[in-house]
């Protein structure tokens, strides 16, 4: 796979049926390593370990219901109070990060209501604070550590 632009993190990879697997720590499994799942367990493992989230505190690809339709978010990370704080989309590599990329998260958290938004493709990442009164976002050059947003 693709280097990407995160530090060096240690996986657990398998071979089945001609298929590469990785291990998902947040999963607990196995799952087929494609691109864009490259990218988000090298996300999962930036906000674990640089970012010291709690692993109990992150969620992976799960079905969300958005204007009657059904999606699937990459990574959210929860605040121990059980809101969402941040919200991950991941796009494999050669994947351009677009304006229709920002408008697709910014779709999910109309229902999730992320204080903070991530969308990568393992080689640029942009960050973004929400501004819910004007219904924009802030462009920041990282997001907050886990110690920083417990009060």
């Amino acid at each position: 796979m693709q280097k990407l632009n995160f530090p060096d993190f240690s996986f657990r990879f398998k071979n089945s049926e001609n298929k590469v697997l990785v291990f998902d720590e947040i999963r607990k499994k196995f799952i087929v390593l494609t691109p864009e799942e490259w990218v988000r367990i090298h996300v999962v493992q930036f906000l674990m370990i640089e970012k010291n989230y709690p692993k109990s505190l992150i969620n992976v690809e799960k079905v969300i219901k958005i204007n009657g339709l059904i999606k699937r978010y990459d990574v959210v990370v929860f605040q121990p109070n059980g809101n969402i704080f941040l919200v991950v989309e991941c796009k494999q590599p050669n994947v351009p990060i677009s304006q229709t990329v920002f408008d697709q998260i910014a779709r999910y958290n109309l229902t999730l209501k992320a204080n903070y938004l991530m969308v990568t493709n393992g080689l640029n990442h942009y960050f973004c604070q929400m501004d819910f009164e004007k219904e924009s976002y802030l462009f920041l050059n990282d997001i907050p550590n886990y110690n920083s947003i417990i009060k």
